[in-house]
Protein backbone atom coordinates (compact mmCIF):
# COMPACT_ATOMS: atom_id res chain seq x y z
CA UNK A 1 0.00 0.00 0.00
CA UNK A 2 2.76 2.40 0.98
CA UNK A 3 4.70 1.79 -2.22
CA UNK A 4 1.53 2.19 -4.26
CA UNK A 5 0.83 5.52 -2.55
CA UNK A 6 4.40 6.69 -3.19
CA UNK A 7 4.12 5.62 -6.82
CA UNK A 8 0.88 7.58 -7.13
CA UNK A 9 2.48 10.69 -5.64
CA UNK A 10 5.46 10.31 -7.96
CA UNK A 11 3.19 9.94 -10.97
CA UNK A 12 1.16 13.02 -10.03
CA UNK A 13 4.29 15.11 -9.51
CA UNK A 14 5.78 13.97 -12.81
CA UNK A 15 2.47 14.64 -14.56
CA UNK A 16 2.27 18.09 -12.99
CA UNK A 17 5.76 18.98 -14.21
CA UNK A 18 4.91 17.58 -17.65
CA UNK A 19 1.79 19.75 -17.88
CA UNK A 20 3.80 22.94 -17.36
CA UNK A 21 3.72 24.76 -20.72
CA UNK A 22 7.46 25.20 -21.16
CA UNK A 23 10.24 23.64 -23.16
CA UNK A 24 12.53 21.01 -21.71
CA UNK A 25 15.39 23.50 -21.84
CA UNK A 26 13.39 25.96 -19.74
CA UNK A 27 12.45 23.30 -17.20
CA UNK A 28 16.04 22.18 -16.90
CA UNK A 29 17.16 25.79 -16.53
CA UNK A 30 14.59 26.39 -13.77
CA UNK A 31 15.76 23.24 -11.98
CA UNK A 32 19.40 24.34 -12.22
CA UNK A 33 18.52 27.82 -10.95
CA UNK A 34 16.55 26.31 -8.06
CA UNK A 35 19.51 24.14 -7.12
CA UNK A 36 21.81 27.16 -7.40
CA UNK A 37 19.41 29.14 -5.18
CA UNK A 38 19.53 26.42 -2.54
CA UNK A 39 23.31 26.45 -2.71
CA UNK A 40 23.36 30.25 -2.31
CA UNK A 41 20.95 29.98 0.64
CA UNK A 42 23.19 27.47 2.40
CA UNK A 43 26.23 29.65 1.68
CA UNK A 44 24.55 32.81 3.00
CA UNK A 45 23.42 31.02 6.14
CA UNK A 46 26.92 29.66 6.65
CA UNK A 47 28.43 33.14 6.29
CA UNK A 48 25.79 34.54 8.66
CA UNK A 49 26.48 31.87 11.26
CA UNK A 50 30.21 32.41 10.93
CA UNK A 51 29.70 36.16 11.40
CA UNK A 52 27.62 35.57 14.51
CA UNK A 53 30.22 33.20 15.86
CA UNK A 54 32.99 35.69 15.18
CA UNK A 55 31.02 38.47 16.89
CA UNK A 56 30.46 36.23 19.92
CA UNK A 57 34.16 35.40 20.05
CA UNK A 58 35.11 39.08 19.91
CA UNK A 59 32.56 39.96 22.59
CA UNK A 60 33.83 37.15 24.78
CA UNK A 61 37.42 38.31 24.28
CA UNK A 62 36.46 41.82 25.39
CA UNK A 63 34.65 40.43 28.43
CA UNK A 64 37.66 38.36 29.37
CA UNK A 65 39.85 41.48 29.19
CA UNK A 66 37.33 43.35 31.39
CA UNK A 67 37.29 40.47 33.88
CA UNK A 68 41.10 40.47 34.08
CA UNK A 69 41.31 44.27 34.43
CA UNK A 70 38.51 44.53 37.00
CA UNK A 71 39.94 41.59 38.92
CA UNK A 72 43.25 43.41 39.19
CA UNK A 73 41.41 46.57 40.28
CA UNK A 74 39.51 44.62 42.96
CA UNK A 75 42.74 43.01 44.19
CA UNK A 76 44.54 46.38 44.60
CA UNK A 77 41.44 47.86 46.27
CA UNK A 78 41.43 44.98 48.72
CA UNK A 79 45.12 45.45 49.57
CA UNK A 80 44.62 49.19 50.07
CA UNK A 81 41.67 48.45 52.29
CA UNK A 82 43.81 46.11 54.39
CA UNK A 83 46.55 48.77 54.69
CA UNK A 84 44.07 51.37 55.88
CA UNK A 85 42.63 48.87 58.33
CA UNK A 86 46.10 48.23 59.73
CA UNK A 87 46.79 52.01 60.01
CA UNK A 88 43.58 52.44 61.94
CA UNK A 89 44.72 50.04 64.68
CA UNK A 90 47.15 52.63 66.02
CA UNK A 91 49.74 49.90 66.54
CA UNK A 92 52.20 49.86 63.64
CA UNK A 93 54.13 46.97 65.17
CA UNK A 94 51.07 44.80 64.82
CA UNK A 95 50.73 45.54 61.13
CA UNK A 96 52.33 43.80 58.26
CA UNK A 97 54.29 46.93 57.39
CA UNK A 98 56.44 47.59 60.56
CA UNK A 99 58.20 45.43 63.04
CA UNK A 100 58.81 48.03 65.77
CA UNK A 101 57.07 48.47 69.04
CA UNK A 102 53.65 50.08 68.97
CA UNK A 103 54.12 53.83 69.46
CA UNK A 104 51.09 56.08 69.08
CA UNK A 105 51.63 58.29 66.05
CA UNK A 106 54.76 60.03 64.95
CA UNK A 107 57.60 58.92 62.77
CA UNK A 108 57.03 55.26 63.49
CA UNK A 109 54.23 55.33 60.91
CA UNK A 110 56.37 56.71 58.08
CA UNK A 111 57.11 53.22 56.66
CA UNK A 112 53.43 52.36 56.72
CA UNK A 113 52.54 55.63 55.03
CA UNK A 114 55.06 54.97 52.21
CA UNK A 115 53.64 51.51 51.68
CA UNK A 116 50.11 52.92 51.47
CA UNK A 117 51.24 55.50 48.90
CA UNK A 118 52.81 52.73 46.81
CA UNK A 119 49.60 50.68 46.96
CA UNK A 120 47.55 53.73 46.01
CA UNK A 121 49.81 54.31 43.00
CA UNK A 122 49.24 50.72 41.84
CA UNK A 123 45.51 51.11 42.45
CA UNK A 124 45.48 54.34 40.43
CA UNK A 125 47.11 52.63 37.46
CA UNK A 126 44.53 49.81 37.52
CA UNK A 127 41.58 52.09 36.64
CA UNK A 128 43.20 54.32 34.03
CA UNK A 129 41.12 53.81 30.88
CA UNK A 130 43.99 54.88 28.66
CA UNK A 131 45.70 51.64 29.63
CA UNK A 132 42.62 49.49 29.00
CA UNK A 133 42.51 47.26 25.88
CA UNK A 134 38.78 47.82 25.71
CA UNK A 135 36.22 50.57 26.01
CA UNK A 136 34.14 50.22 29.19
CA UNK A 137 30.38 50.19 28.64
CA UNK A 138 28.33 53.04 30.20
CA UNK A 139 27.42 51.00 33.31
CA UNK A 140 31.09 50.24 33.97
CA UNK A 141 31.99 53.86 33.23
CA UNK A 142 29.66 55.08 35.98
CA UNK A 143 31.16 52.66 38.50
CA UNK A 144 34.71 53.61 37.49
CA UNK A 145 33.84 57.30 37.95
CA UNK A 146 32.72 56.63 41.52
CA UNK A 147 35.84 54.54 42.12
CA UNK A 148 38.00 57.41 40.94
CA UNK A 149 36.10 59.78 43.23
CA UNK A 150 36.59 57.43 46.19
CA UNK A 151 40.22 57.06 45.28
CA UNK A 152 40.65 60.84 45.35
CA UNK A 153 39.24 60.99 48.88
CA UNK A 154 41.46 58.16 50.07
CA UNK A 155 44.56 59.66 48.49
CA UNK A 156 43.86 63.13 49.99
CA UNK A 157 43.36 61.66 53.46
CA UNK A 158 46.52 59.55 53.23
CA UNK A 159 48.53 62.62 52.12
CA UNK A 160 47.42 64.50 55.24
CA UNK A 161 48.14 61.52 57.49
CA UNK A 162 51.61 61.21 55.96
CA UNK A 163 52.24 64.93 56.49
CA UNK A 164 51.32 64.64 60.19
CA UNK A 165 53.48 61.56 60.59
CA UNK A 166 56.43 63.27 58.94
CA UNK A 167 55.99 66.16 61.44
CA UNK A 168 56.11 63.59 64.22
CA UNK A 169 52.69 64.60 65.41
CA UNK A 170 51.40 62.26 68.06
CA UNK A 171 47.95 61.64 69.35
CA UNK A 172 44.83 61.47 67.34
CA UNK A 173 44.93 64.56 65.21
CA UNK A 174 44.98 62.36 62.13
CA UNK A 175 41.80 60.46 63.24
CA UNK A 176 39.38 62.45 60.98
CA UNK A 177 41.56 61.82 57.94
CA UNK A 178 41.80 58.16 58.81
CA UNK A 179 38.00 57.86 59.09
CA UNK A 180 37.58 59.47 55.68
CA UNK A 181 40.25 57.22 54.15
CA UNK A 182 38.78 54.06 55.62
CA UNK A 183 35.18 54.97 54.64
CA UNK A 184 36.16 55.89 51.09
CA UNK A 185 38.43 52.84 50.88
CA UNK A 186 35.55 50.58 51.93
CA UNK A 187 33.31 52.12 49.24
CA UNK A 188 36.06 51.80 46.64
CA UNK A 189 36.70 48.16 47.56
CA UNK A 190 33.01 47.33 47.49
CA UNK A 191 32.48 48.93 44.11
CA UNK A 192 35.61 47.32 42.62
CA UNK A 193 34.64 43.89 43.99
CA UNK A 194 31.07 44.22 42.72
CA UNK A 195 32.32 45.39 39.32
CA UNK A 196 34.64 42.38 39.04
CA UNK A 197 31.96 39.98 40.23
CA UNK A 198 29.32 41.40 37.93
CA UNK A 199 31.68 41.25 34.95
CA UNK A 200 32.62 37.64 35.79
CA UNK A 201 28.94 36.69 35.97
CA UNK A 202 28.31 38.48 32.67
CA UNK A 203 31.16 36.56 31.10
CA UNK A 204 29.82 33.25 32.37
CA UNK A 205 26.41 34.16 30.97
CA UNK A 206 27.91 35.06 27.61
CA UNK A 207 29.83 31.77 27.53
CA UNK A 208 26.62 29.85 28.25
CA UNK A 209 24.71 31.93 25.68
CA UNK A 210 27.47 31.36 23.13
CA UNK A 211 27.31 27.64 23.76
CA UNK A 212 23.52 27.62 23.27
CA UNK A 213 23.75 29.92 20.24
CA UNK A 214 26.42 27.70 18.71
CA UNK A 215 24.29 24.61 19.26
CA UNK A 216 21.23 26.36 17.80
CA UNK A 217 23.17 27.71 14.82
CA UNK A 218 24.73 24.33 14.21
CA UNK A 219 21.37 22.56 14.35
CA UNK A 220 19.76 25.19 12.12
CA UNK A 221 22.62 25.01 9.61
CA UNK A 222 22.45 21.21 9.55
CA UNK A 223 18.66 21.34 9.15
CA UNK A 224 18.84 23.89 6.33
CA UNK A 225 21.65 21.93 4.65
CA UNK A 226 19.75 18.66 4.95
CA UNK A 227 16.55 20.32 3.71
CA UNK A 228 18.48 21.79 0.77
CA UNK A 229 19.90 18.39 -0.11
CA UNK A 230 16.44 16.82 0.14
CA UNK A 231 14.91 19.58 -1.97
CA UNK A 232 17.68 19.21 -4.54
CA UNK A 233 17.05 15.47 -4.67
CA UNK A 234 13.33 16.10 -4.91
CA UNK A 235 13.84 18.55 -7.78
CA UNK A 236 16.13 16.10 -9.56
CA UNK A 237 13.83 13.12 -9.03
CA UNK A 238 10.67 14.93 -10.07
CA UNK A 239 12.37 16.33 -13.16
CA UNK A 240 13.86 12.94 -14.05
CA UNK A 241 10.49 11.25 -13.52
CA UNK A 242 8.83 13.82 -15.77
CA UNK A 243 11.38 12.94 -18.47
CA UNK A 244 12.10 9.24 -17.97
CA UNK A 245 8.53 7.99 -17.59
CA UNK A 246 7.29 9.60 -20.85
CA UNK A 247 10.40 8.33 -22.65
CA UNK A 248 9.83 4.80 -21.32
CA UNK A 249 6.17 4.90 -22.33
CA UNK A 250 7.16 6.18 -25.76
CA UNK A 251 9.77 3.43 -26.11
CA UNK A 252 7.22 0.79 -25.09
CA UNK A 253 4.68 2.10 -27.55
CA UNK A 254 7.25 2.15 -30.36
CA UNK A 255 8.16 -1.45 -29.54
CA UNK A 256 4.47 -2.39 -29.80
CA UNK A 257 4.24 -0.61 -33.13
CA UNK A 258 7.37 -2.42 -34.33
CA UNK A 259 5.63 -5.70 -33.45
CA UNK A 260 2.62 -4.73 -35.55
CA UNK A 261 0.28 -3.58 -32.76
CA UNK A 262 -1.40 -0.41 -34.01
CA UNK A 263 -4.39 -0.52 -31.66
CA UNK A 264 -2.87 1.45 -28.77
CA UNK A 265 -2.39 5.16 -28.23
CA UNK A 266 0.39 7.09 -26.51
CA UNK A 267 -1.29 9.48 -24.10
CA UNK A 268 1.17 11.94 -22.54
CA UNK A 269 0.00 15.09 -20.72
CA UNK A 270 3.32 16.83 -21.40
CA UNK A 271 3.15 20.27 -22.97
CA UNK A 272 6.74 20.22 -24.13
CA UNK A 273 8.89 18.42 -26.71
CA UNK A 274 7.89 15.05 -25.25
CA UNK A 275 4.23 15.89 -25.76
CA UNK A 276 4.98 16.81 -29.37
CA UNK A 277 6.88 13.53 -29.75
CA UNK A 278 3.88 11.61 -28.42
CA UNK A 279 1.59 13.36 -30.89
CA UNK A 280 3.94 12.49 -33.74
CA UNK A 281 4.12 8.86 -32.57
CA UNK A 282 0.33 8.70 -32.59
CA UNK A 283 0.19 10.20 -36.07
CA UNK A 284 2.81 7.70 -37.24
CA UNK A 285 0.80 4.89 -35.61
CA UNK A 286 -2.36 5.97 -37.42
CA UNK A 287 -0.57 6.25 -40.72
CA UNK A 288 1.13 2.87 -40.29
CA UNK A 289 -2.18 1.31 -39.32
CA UNK A 290 -3.74 2.69 -42.46
CA UNK A 291 -0.85 1.53 -44.64
CA UNK A 292 -0.71 -1.84 -42.90
CA UNK A 293 -4.41 -2.29 -43.51
CA UNK A 294 -3.92 -1.44 -47.16
CA UNK A 295 -0.98 -3.85 -47.37
CA UNK A 296 -3.00 -6.60 -45.72
CA UNK A 297 -5.83 -5.97 -48.13
CA UNK A 298 -3.41 -5.96 -51.07
CA UNK A 299 -1.73 -9.13 -49.80
CA UNK A 300 -5.10 -10.79 -49.34
CA UNK A 301 -6.21 -9.77 -52.81
CA UNK A 302 -2.88 -10.96 -54.20
CA UNK A 303 -3.24 -14.33 -52.46
CA UNK A 304 -6.83 -14.66 -53.62
CA UNK A 305 -5.83 -13.68 -57.15
CA UNK A 306 -2.90 -16.10 -57.20
CA UNK A 307 -5.00 -18.89 -55.82
CA UNK A 308 -7.74 -18.23 -58.34
CA UNK A 309 -5.38 -17.81 -61.27
CA UNK A 310 -3.28 -20.80 -60.25
CA UNK A 311 -6.40 -22.93 -60.20
CA UNK A 312 -7.56 -21.54 -63.52
CA UNK A 313 -4.11 -22.06 -65.08
CA UNK A 314 -3.60 -25.54 -63.69
CA UNK A 315 -6.76 -26.94 -65.29
CA UNK A 316 -5.80 -26.21 -68.93
CA UNK A 317 -2.17 -26.95 -68.17
CA UNK A 318 -3.07 -30.45 -66.97
CA UNK A 319 -4.87 -30.92 -70.26
CA UNK A 320 -1.83 -29.75 -72.21
CA UNK A 321 0.46 -32.10 -70.26
CA UNK A 322 -1.98 -34.98 -70.55
CA UNK A 323 -2.50 -34.66 -74.31
CA UNK A 324 1.25 -34.16 -74.83
CA UNK A 325 1.89 -37.42 -72.96
CA UNK A 326 -0.74 -39.17 -75.10
CA UNK A 327 0.90 -37.90 -78.27
CA UNK A 328 4.35 -38.74 -76.90
CA UNK A 329 3.21 -42.32 -76.22
CA UNK A 330 1.95 -42.51 -79.87
CA UNK A 331 -1.49 -43.69 -78.83
CA UNK A 332 -3.09 -41.98 -81.87
CA UNK A 333 -0.41 -42.70 -84.41
CA UNK A 334 3.25 -42.29 -85.04
CA UNK A 335 5.11 -39.00 -84.76
CA UNK A 336 8.33 -38.13 -86.48
CA UNK A 337 11.58 -37.35 -84.69
CA UNK A 338 11.12 -33.58 -84.81
CA UNK A 339 7.59 -33.84 -83.47
CA UNK A 340 8.83 -36.10 -80.67
CA UNK A 341 11.45 -33.50 -79.75
CA UNK A 342 8.77 -30.79 -79.65
CA UNK A 343 6.57 -32.98 -77.47
CA UNK A 344 9.44 -33.45 -75.00
CA UNK A 345 9.88 -29.68 -74.80
CA UNK A 346 6.13 -29.24 -74.24
CA UNK A 347 6.13 -31.84 -71.48
CA UNK A 348 9.22 -30.38 -69.79
CA UNK A 349 7.94 -26.82 -69.95
CA UNK A 350 4.47 -27.87 -68.85
CA UNK A 351 5.78 -29.79 -65.85
CA UNK A 352 8.01 -26.85 -64.90
CA UNK A 353 5.09 -24.43 -65.23
CA UNK A 354 2.86 -26.79 -63.21
CA UNK A 355 5.49 -26.95 -60.47
CA UNK A 356 5.70 -23.18 -60.43
CA UNK A 357 1.91 -22.85 -60.26
CA UNK A 358 1.76 -25.39 -57.44
CA UNK A 359 4.39 -23.45 -55.50
CA UNK A 360 2.54 -20.17 -56.01
CA UNK A 361 -0.72 -21.78 -54.94
CA UNK A 362 0.82 -23.34 -51.84
CA UNK A 363 2.55 -20.10 -50.87
CA UNK A 364 -0.65 -18.11 -51.28
CA UNK A 365 -2.49 -20.63 -49.10
CA UNK A 366 0.19 -20.35 -46.43
CA UNK A 367 0.00 -16.55 -46.45
CA UNK A 368 -3.78 -16.66 -46.31
CA UNK A 369 -3.69 -19.21 -43.48
CA UNK A 370 -5.63 -21.72 -45.55
CA UNK A 371 -3.00 -24.44 -45.80
CA UNK A 372 -3.87 -27.33 -43.53
CA UNK A 373 -1.26 -29.94 -42.65
CA UNK A 374 -2.10 -33.61 -42.35
CA UNK A 375 0.01 -34.20 -39.27
CA UNK A 376 0.78 -37.79 -38.33
CA UNK A 377 3.82 -39.91 -37.47
CA UNK A 378 5.71 -40.99 -40.57
CA UNK A 379 8.98 -42.64 -41.46
CA UNK A 380 11.58 -39.95 -42.02
CA UNK A 381 13.95 -42.59 -43.35
CA UNK A 382 11.55 -43.44 -46.17
CA UNK A 383 10.95 -39.75 -46.96
CA UNK A 384 14.69 -39.06 -47.22
CA UNK A 385 15.28 -42.11 -49.40
CA UNK A 386 12.43 -41.11 -51.73
CA UNK A 387 13.80 -37.59 -51.97
CA UNK A 388 17.23 -38.91 -52.98
CA UNK A 389 15.61 -41.17 -55.61
CA UNK A 390 13.66 -38.22 -57.04
CA UNK A 391 16.83 -36.19 -57.77
CA UNK A 392 19.18 -39.06 -58.60
CA UNK A 393 18.60 -38.92 -62.36
CA UNK A 394 19.49 -35.22 -62.53
CA UNK A 395 22.47 -35.75 -60.23
CA UNK A 396 23.83 -38.41 -62.55
CA UNK A 397 23.34 -36.13 -65.55
CA UNK A 398 25.27 -33.33 -63.76
CA UNK A 399 28.01 -35.65 -62.48
CA UNK A 400 27.11 -34.99 -58.84
CA UNK A 401 27.37 -37.72 -56.20
CA UNK A 402 24.58 -38.32 -53.68
CA UNK A 403 25.03 -39.59 -50.13
CA UNK A 404 22.54 -40.52 -47.42
CA UNK A 405 23.48 -41.01 -43.76
CA UNK A 406 20.60 -41.70 -41.39
CA UNK A 407 21.01 -41.98 -37.61
CA UNK A 408 19.76 -45.44 -36.57
CA UNK A 409 17.94 -43.80 -33.67
CA UNK A 410 15.96 -41.54 -36.00
CA UNK A 411 12.96 -43.11 -37.64
CA UNK A 412 9.54 -41.68 -36.93
CA UNK A 413 8.87 -37.95 -37.17
CA UNK A 414 5.63 -36.04 -36.72
CA UNK A 415 4.29 -33.91 -39.53
CA UNK A 416 2.75 -33.82 -42.97
CA UNK A 417 4.73 -36.44 -44.90
CA UNK A 418 3.89 -35.00 -48.33
CA UNK A 419 4.90 -31.46 -47.34
CA UNK A 420 8.06 -32.71 -45.64
CA UNK A 421 8.99 -34.63 -48.79
CA UNK A 422 8.35 -31.41 -50.75
CA UNK A 423 10.89 -29.59 -48.52
CA UNK A 424 13.44 -32.40 -48.89
CA UNK A 425 13.02 -32.40 -52.66
CA UNK A 426 13.47 -28.59 -52.85
CA UNK A 427 16.67 -28.67 -50.81
CA UNK A 428 18.11 -31.63 -52.74
CA UNK A 429 17.17 -30.07 -56.09
CA UNK A 430 18.94 -26.82 -55.17
CA UNK A 431 21.99 -28.74 -53.96
CA UNK A 432 22.24 -30.76 -57.20
CA UNK A 433 21.53 -27.69 -59.34
CA UNK A 434 24.29 -25.53 -57.83
CA UNK A 435 26.94 -28.21 -57.23
CA UNK A 436 29.46 -28.43 -60.09
CA UNK A 437 30.35 -31.72 -61.79
CA UNK A 438 32.52 -33.90 -59.56
CA UNK A 439 30.96 -32.55 -56.38
CA UNK A 440 28.54 -34.27 -54.05
CA UNK A 441 25.41 -33.66 -52.03
CA UNK A 442 24.96 -35.44 -48.68
CA UNK A 443 21.83 -35.88 -46.59
CA UNK A 444 22.12 -36.47 -42.85
CA UNK A 445 19.66 -36.94 -40.02
CA UNK A 446 20.23 -36.94 -36.26
CA UNK A 447 18.47 -36.34 -32.97
CA UNK A 448 19.57 -33.04 -31.36
CA UNK A 449 18.08 -31.57 -28.17
CA UNK A 450 15.00 -33.77 -28.29
CA UNK A 451 14.09 -33.01 -31.92
CA UNK A 452 15.00 -34.41 -35.31
CA UNK A 453 17.47 -32.39 -37.38
CA UNK A 454 17.98 -32.97 -41.11
CA UNK A 455 20.96 -31.49 -42.97
CA UNK A 456 21.49 -31.23 -46.74
CA UNK A 457 25.14 -30.39 -47.49
CA UNK A 458 26.65 -29.59 -50.89
CA UNK A 459 30.06 -28.66 -52.26
CA UNK A 460 28.74 -25.83 -54.41
CA UNK A 461 30.01 -22.22 -54.60
CA UNK A 462 28.50 -21.22 -51.27
CA UNK A 463 26.26 -18.29 -50.38
CA UNK A 464 27.48 -14.81 -49.45
CA UNK A 465 26.63 -13.70 -45.87
CA UNK A 466 24.46 -10.83 -47.11
CA UNK A 467 22.34 -13.29 -49.14
CA UNK A 468 21.79 -15.92 -46.43
CA UNK A 469 18.65 -14.25 -45.10
CA UNK A 470 17.39 -12.88 -48.40
CA UNK A 471 17.17 -16.27 -50.15
CA UNK A 472 14.29 -17.27 -47.86
CA UNK A 473 12.12 -14.42 -49.16
CA UNK A 474 9.69 -14.80 -52.05
CA UNK A 475 11.13 -14.38 -55.57
CA UNK A 476 14.65 -13.78 -54.21
CA UNK A 477 17.69 -15.58 -55.65
CA UNK A 478 21.45 -15.22 -55.55
CA UNK A 479 23.32 -13.85 -58.54
CA UNK A 480 24.31 -17.42 -59.45
CA UNK A 481 20.68 -18.53 -59.41
CA UNK A 482 19.65 -15.65 -61.62
CA UNK A 483 22.45 -16.43 -64.06
CA UNK A 484 21.20 -19.99 -64.51
CA UNK A 485 17.75 -18.69 -65.53
CA UNK A 486 16.13 -21.57 -63.74
CA UNK A 487 13.67 -21.33 -60.87
CA UNK A 488 11.67 -18.43 -59.51
CA UNK A 489 12.95 -18.10 -55.95
CA UNK A 490 9.84 -19.62 -54.38
CA UNK A 491 11.23 -23.00 -53.29
CA UNK A 492 13.18 -21.91 -50.22
CA UNK A 493 10.51 -19.39 -49.15
CA UNK A 494 7.83 -22.08 -49.34
CA UNK A 495 10.04 -24.66 -47.63
CA UNK A 496 10.72 -22.29 -44.72
CA UNK A 497 7.00 -21.56 -44.28
CA UNK A 498 6.13 -25.26 -44.37
CA UNK A 499 8.75 -26.16 -41.75
CA UNK A 500 7.62 -23.29 -39.51
CA UNK A 501 4.02 -24.55 -39.78
CA UNK A 502 5.36 -27.81 -38.29
CA UNK A 503 6.84 -25.85 -35.38
CA UNK A 504 10.39 -26.31 -36.65
CA UNK A 505 13.15 -24.12 -38.08
CA UNK A 506 14.97 -23.92 -41.40
CA UNK A 507 18.29 -22.13 -41.80
CA UNK A 508 21.53 -22.16 -43.78
CA UNK A 509 25.21 -22.20 -42.92
CA UNK A 510 27.53 -21.41 -45.79
CA UNK A 511 31.02 -20.22 -46.70
CA UNK A 512 31.85 -18.85 -50.12
CA UNK A 513 33.89 -21.36 -52.13
CA UNK A 514 33.29 -24.19 -49.66
CA UNK A 515 29.62 -25.10 -50.11
CA UNK A 516 26.42 -24.77 -48.12
CA UNK A 517 24.47 -26.73 -45.52
CA UNK A 518 20.70 -26.34 -45.13
CA UNK A 519 19.14 -27.54 -41.85
CA UNK A 520 15.57 -28.09 -40.75
CA UNK A 521 14.03 -29.57 -37.61
CA UNK A 522 10.89 -31.61 -36.90
CA UNK A 523 9.33 -32.96 -33.69
CA UNK A 524 10.07 -36.57 -32.84
CA UNK A 525 7.08 -38.93 -32.81
CA UNK A 526 7.59 -40.32 -29.31
CA UNK A 527 7.63 -36.84 -27.79
CA UNK A 528 4.23 -36.01 -29.27
CA UNK A 529 2.82 -39.28 -28.04
CA UNK A 530 4.17 -38.59 -24.58
CA UNK A 531 2.70 -35.07 -24.58
CA UNK A 532 -0.66 -36.38 -25.61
Amino acid sequence: MRWAALAGIRSRLATGVGRVPATLRTKLLVAVLALAGLLVLVTVLGIHFLGQSNARVQNLSTLQKRVAQYGQLAAYAQVVRQGLSARSTGAPGQSVYTGVKPIPGGTQWIETDLTLRTLLTQLYASFQEDEFEFKPPPTDERVLTRIRRDYGKVEAAVVEIQRLDNANVRGFRFAPYLRVAISSGDDLNTRATNLSFRTSNETAGVVAANRDAYASSRDLFIAVGAASVLLALAFGLVLSWSLIEPIQRTELRLAEIAEGDFSGRLDLPNRDELGSLAANVNRMNDELRRLYGELEAASRHKSEFLASMSHELRTPLNAIIGFSQVLREKLFGDVNEKQEEYLDDILSSGNHLLSLINDVLDLSKVEAGQLELEVAPFSLRDALERGVVMVRERAVENGVGLGLEIDPGVDLAVGDERRTLQVIFNLLSNGVKFTPSGGHVDVESARVDGEIRVAVRDTGPGIAPEDQERIFEEFQQTDLGLSQQEGTGLGLALSKRLIELHGGRLWVESTLGEGSAFFFTLPAAEEVVADG
